[in-house]
């Protein structure tokens, strides 16, 4: 596929609980905002076993969320937003597509 940006490397445990040091939120929404106007693959579970995949572009990073366009089959635009965690927890996957065919690169947070 392509490179893979790792985030973070491990959980803080407490009382059996996994927590996620501020430092890797802070990680992810620092790598997507160096890629703000680029176009991404972006693959969101929606529960109930519904998953939802678009392409579009990363509009926005924020202190708590990030934004995507979307450009609707009837040539409309619509704008999703996501939290850093849902990067995190893997309910969202997201893809930097590389233009002229160069190397992808997965937005992901390992969990090791």
């Amino acid at each position: 596929m392509g490179q893979t940006s790792p985030i973070g490397a491990s959980l803080l445990e407490g009382c059996g609980v996994h927590l996620a040091p501020k430092s890797m939120l802070a990680d992810i929404k620092k790598d997507l905002e160096s890629h703000v106007g680029a176009k991404i693959r972006l693959k969101a579970n929606r529960g109930r076993r519904k998953i939802v995949e678009r392409e579009g572009v990363l509009e926005g990073a924020y202190p708590n969320i990030f934004t995507v366009k979307i450009e609707e089959a009837d040539k409309s635009e619509r704008r999703v937003s996501y939290t850093y965690a849902d990067l995190l927890t893997e309910a969202v996957e997201l893809v930097i597509c590389c233009p002229f065919g160069g190397q992808e690169t997965r937005i992901e947070a390992h969990s090791r």
